[in-house]
């Protein structure tokens, strides 16, 4: 099992814990190493193996960091991080999940409170007591004290993108074992949900005896939670593994069972009821020639088997093609089915670009000509250096100033002279309150593509602020509209009719932040603008190459929202992005 997520944790930890105590610089650099590790393609575990030399290859990992790798790996703890603990004794991964609450808000209100928990949060705004605190007043307490629900709703909820890797890594291991016919992701990982509650696979297998062993003895089970006879359940990498085998013949009963929500289900099985049918995990059986007595004693499997080995067969029974998985949660998909207009939905290989990336210029990790060449790799045709522009929100000042914009203007267009990709300069310009934005005109006006997202004072209604930033005439893209992080803050409420109505007006891209943490606009909120003519530009705001992985999130993000190639800018060649652009 690889440890790199479990080591980024606790550095993550220690870059809040420090910054709660106002430790300087620190903390950007715990977090920048945290990011890496994160995404490392090899286990930090065999690094350390191999040696402490190993394991500084790391980008952004130095001396101390190291020390604490091997630490971890050698002992299952961090000297350093378990003292951090014990002067600061608050649960600061609950706290800041509440909006609002950041590392240093935790260390002021234990400091002067006493506040450890999510209860003792609640209870001291409650009792009025936190607007008393220096820096604090009514209008801060209120918010925290609305936005403790929501903290409690998100704790138990897994990021989609720590649920799919793993499952990914899983099926790999199953489908390596000839017992398996087949193994798919299932549940709310199948229709590509931002969080999800567990990680569901379903395997098709003659043999689930054998299936099972290879599933409880795989070198990433951290612990068996239960093996039956149809279904195991382990503890992997901290989330809960559910894997079912079936019967190959009812494989495909089993993945459309297992897949759609309860209403869509509902809905589908409604209509096999209308047909005299009834659909079930085990396919799609004739009832109308039994009784109730003998559709009782023959149980599930009752009457003659319409449908079952594959999801193809399963909607054809009822009259219906196949529906993509990311569709299925009752939104109107099975009536667009039944009348043949379900939307050709954009795919992967249809993006050619990404136009909102971060060099080293601001808190990326790497060079522009060294994201030109990955983006190149990867199989790019184009992308946009977007750095941070300085303004509210940003942490460890890491914005780029009006003039250094200008100098880098002329470092992209150096790099893009001589890469296999189109660059075009750009900036993530920060949105104030107001809907203005944190860079000059004359400055916006030398770049090709200005990427307008919020960072600050993201709550309440953000609508009006967010029109006004469409109507700049230098904005192209609004990146991550509501400034929502998974289950850390909710981000801005937003009118997303009025939102897409204004963005197609003004032929702006709303954006599908494609990370994982993000995934901003939701599905829902896609498919409410491209209705009103809105286009969608689906990018990963990578700080490093390995992020540009992260766009496939975004694809299927994008599927939920009912989006098309057309609907989505960066499907265009580089041409068509730059007459978008303007260029």
């Amino acid at each position: 099992m690889t440890q790199n997520a479990a080591v980024a944790d606790l550095l993550e930890e220690m870059a809040d814990r420090l910054e709660a105590m106002d430790v300087e610089y620190k903390p950007r650099a715990y977090r920048r190493a945290a990011e890496n590790i994160r995404g490392h393609p090899a286990d930090v575990a065999g690094l350390v193996a191999e040696g402490e030399d190993a394991v500084r290859e790391i980008e952004g990992v130095g001396d101390a960091i190291a020390e604490k790798v091997v630490e971890y790996v050698e002992t299952g703890t961090i000297e350093e991080l378990e003292e951090l603990r014990a002067e600061l004794p608050a649960d600061i991964g609950a706290l800041t999940r509440v909006e609002g609450v950041g590392p240093k808000t935790v260390g002021d209100l234990y400091r002067e409170l006493g506040v450890e928990t999510l209860d003792d949060l609640e209870a001291a705004a409650e009792a009025g007591e936190i607007q008393d605190v220096k820096g604090f007043g009514p209008k801060t307490e209120q918010n925290i004290l609305e936005g403790i629900a929501f903290a409690r709703e998100s704790h138990g909820r897994e990021l989609l993108g720590e649920g799919r890797p793993l499952a990914d890594r899983i099926i790999n291991h199953l489908e390596a074992e000839s017992a398996v016919e087949r193994a798919e992701p299932a549940g709310s990982l199948r229709r590509w949900k931002p969080t999800i509650g567990d990680v569901d696979v379903l395997v098709s297998s003659d043999e689930p005896g054998t299936v099972f062993e290879a599933f409880t003895s795989w070198d990433g089970t951290d612990r068996v939670i239960e093996a039956g006879e149809a279904k195991a359940s382990v503890r992997a990498d901290g989330l809960r593994v559910d894997l079912r085998v079936v019967d190959p013949d009812e494989f495909g009963a089993a993945l459309q069972y297992f897949t759609g929500n309860r209403d869509h289900n509902v809905r589908v099985r409604n209509r096999a009821i209308e047909r005299g049918l009834t659909m079930n995990e085990y396919g799609v059986f004739d009832i109308s020639g039994l009784s109730e007595e003998e559709r009782d004693e023959a149980g599930p499997r009752a009457g003659e088997r319409v449908a079952s080995e594959s999801e193809r067969g399963m909607y054809a029974a009822v009259d219906l093609p196949w529906i993509p998985p990311e569709l299925r949660e009752d939104r109107g998909e099975v009536d667009a089915a039944a009348a043949g207009d379900l939307p050709d939905l954009v795919e992967g290989p249809d993006l050619r670009g990404d136009l909102h990336l971060h060099s080293d210029w601001s808190d990326g990790n790497n060079t522009v000509a060294e994201m030109a060449e990955a983006a190149a790799a990867f199989g790019h045709e184009y992308i946009a250096i977007t750095d941070h522009a300085t303004g509210p929100g940003m942490v460890g000042g890491v914005g780029v100033e009006d003039d250094e914009l200008l100098e880098q203007v002329d470092e992209v267009r150096a790099v893009d002279a001589d890469a296999d990709v189109d660059v075009f300069t750009g900036v993530e310009a920060n949105i104030d309150a107001e809907g203005g934005l944190s860079v000059a005109d004359d400055v916006l006006d030398e770049l090709d593509c200005v990427v307008a997202a919020p960072h600050a004072a993201l709550d309440g209604d953000g609508t009006d602020r967010l029109v006004a930033a469409i109507e700049h005439p230098a904005t192209d893209i609004v990146g991550h509209p509501t400034g929502r992080q998974l289950n850390q803050r909710s981000g801005l409420d937003l009118d997303f009719e009025t939102l897409g109505k204004a963005a197609a007006e003004h032929g702006v891209a709303l954006e599908i932040n494609a990370n994982p943490r993000r995934l901003d606009l939701r599905g829902a909120a896609v498919k409410q603008v491209i209705e009103q003519g809105a286009t969608i530009a689906i990018d990963t705001d990578a700080h490093r190459p390995e992020s540009y992985a992260y766009i496939r999130y975004g694809v299927h993000t994008a599927r939920r929202g009912w989006a098309e190639p057309a609907d989505v800018l960066n499907t265009q060649p580089a041409s068509g992005v730059r007459r978008f652009l303007g260029l």
